[in-house]
């Protein structure tokens, strides 16, 4: 049987992480991700987990209580290089596109802070690291931000990135589907 969607991100993830990696959760929302990292990465690991809702970050915190490897950051994603420095070797990064679950839905990610975060990301990401991205399109702004973040995607360099979409085409209501970009070279 064909994984559902976040199984297959996290499976994704899975696959490039290793213990004492850094990575990267940039949109913590409930923190379901933010800990599901910490696990991978372990003690000796660092998460970068963002999220510009207070509401969030604390509904993360609650949640991942138990970990100590974690730095919770107030702020958007499109700011992580305020955070993490430049060469900071990165091995993955999770993204969930959208809104907090059963938060203000008029609270969203949008392509413009997500294009200069996967941009920002992508520079410290070592060969054969993963940026997964789930795509949430079932409100108005989703349907923007996905239409410009498969535009860009598309046109990324096959010499550099391998780009996969991970998507179910016979199910209603605007299902989310996966990206998955992989580094494999250097720029």
């Amino acid at each position: 049987m064909f994984r559902r969607i976040l199984p297959q991100a996290k499976l994704l993830s899975e696959e490039v992480i290793e213990p004492g990696d850094i990575v990267i959760d940039a949109t913590c929302g409930n923190g379901h991700d933010t800990k599901f990292l910490a696990d991978a990465v372990g003690s000796d690991g660092t998460v970068f987990s963002f999220d510009i809702q207070a509401q969030a970050l604390a509904n993360a915190k609650d949640l991942c209580q138990s970990h100590n490897n974690i730095e919770f950051i107030l702020d958007s994603h499109a700011n992580l290089g305020r955070y993490i420095p430049e060469g900071t070797p990165i091995r993955a990064a999770m993204f969930n596109l959208g809104y907090l679950p059963k938060g203000d839905k008029e609270i969203t990610t949008v392509y413009e802070s997500t294009s200069v975060a996967l941009s920002e990301i992508f520079n410290r990401l070592t060969v054969g690291g993963r940026i997964i991205i789930v795509v949430y399109h079932g409100h108005p702004s989703g349907k923007i931000e996905r239409d410009k973040l498969l535009a860009s995607l598309s046109h990324w360099s096959q010499k550099e990135a391998q780009v996969l979409k991970y998507q179910f085409i016979n199910q209603k209501n605007d299902a989310p589907f996966l990206l998955c970009v992989e580094k494999i070279s250097m720029p």
